[in-house]
């Protein structure tokens, strides 16, 4: 990042960092228009991704380092005041930021050529001379930043402009660092876990290849209130009541997340009670119930906002 900084063409040091820090793709990039940029309610720069490869538009943040030098760029393309050019996916005309004497730039010479400037100032090459980092890994980078941070899947959809929850689960690999830290927080240092799969975890039956699936697939299998351990090769799970599942994990950190299901199961079994569905209380209580057990496990007081602070 410090030899993209130092890139002499501006135009090429503010299309690698918008791919760092907005996940955008190259084509995406190099159609941005004038007016592609501006802030939410509080400031903080928002960037206008064009209509491309899922036929929509989106708005993203955009981190302020890459926010200044597109601003620079954006007002040195109006005072040039270069025509608008038709755009075939807008299907209207556009004025793009990125453009030179008249013509859009060409993708090779803002991220191909900007790259292997940047890698051989870094000594990022190989053997052969060649850069080790693509412009694809930008948006891999942001893509895994958001899963290891513990964002959504659709926050990483909406980012990404991703069409279905399994591409963005791709992105979702957990490093090293990060697993070390899971076993370390939730294992190792003796914290709470509790559900069906945990006497099968605690006491290592779960299988090596079981074992090393979920070292890479852990944020995937999250759920509401927990993690179903249920590995691939198992096949797809047909319970829709996970929380008695034998595959099912929750740990101290879902502490808030059950507190308020458990809210909500009991506003809907009263309700129930109201409308005259038995059934309907007879459910909801159960899994009210249910939940109650879990937070009971993990020394966790059902009251919300009311953690028991002596576990």
């Amino acid at each position: 990042m410090q030899s993209i900084d130092e890139l002499d063409d501006p135009h090429q040091r503010a299309a690698l960092l918008l791919l760092r820090w907005s996940g955008a793709r190259r084509g995406e990039i190099a159609r941005l228009a004038l007016d592609c940029l501006d802030a939410y309610p509080d400031g903080y720069p928002r960037l206008r991704i064009p209509v491309g490869k899922t036929y929509t538009e989106r708005m993203i943040p955009l981190h302020p380092q890459a926010a200044d030098v597109l601003r620079e760029l954006i007002d040195s393309a109006k005072a040039a005041n270069a025509a608008a050019r038709h755009d075939a996916w807008a299907q209207q005309p556009v004025r793009y930021v990125f453009m030179r004497r008249g013509k859009p730039m060409g993708r090779h010479f803002l991220f191909e050529d900007a790259l292997e400037i940047a890698c051989r100032k870094a000594g990022l090459v190989d053997g052969d001379g060649n850069p080790t980092v693509t412009a694809h890994r930008f948006r891999h980078t942001v893509g895994t930043q958001f899963a290891e941070g513990g964002a959504q899947i659709q926050t990483i959809m909406a980012v990404l402009g991703h069409r279905n929850a399994q591409m963005s689960a791709t992105y979702s690999h957990i490093s090293d660092p990060v697993l070390k830290e899971q076993y370390q927080k939730v294992i190792a240092a003796g914290g709470r876990i509790a559900g069906p799969a945990t006497e099968e975890l605690l006491s290592r039956k779960i299988g090596e290849d079981t074992l090393n699936w979920l070292k890479t697939n852990f944020f995937k299998t999250e759920l509401e209130l927990g993690h179903c351990l249920r590995a691939s090769a198992e096949g797809p799970c047909e319970c829709d009541l996970y929380l008695r599942c034998s595959k099912f994990l929750t740990t101290s950190e879902y502490a808030p997340r059950l507190r308020s299901r458990l809210t909500r199961e009991q506003q809907l079994a009263q309700d129930a009670v109201e409308r005259g569905w038995p059934r309907e209380v007879e459910r909801h209580n159960a899994i009210a119930d249910r939940i109650r057990g879990l937070l009971a496990d993990l020394g966790e007081s059902a009251a919300p906002g009311r953690p028991d602070n002596h576990c």
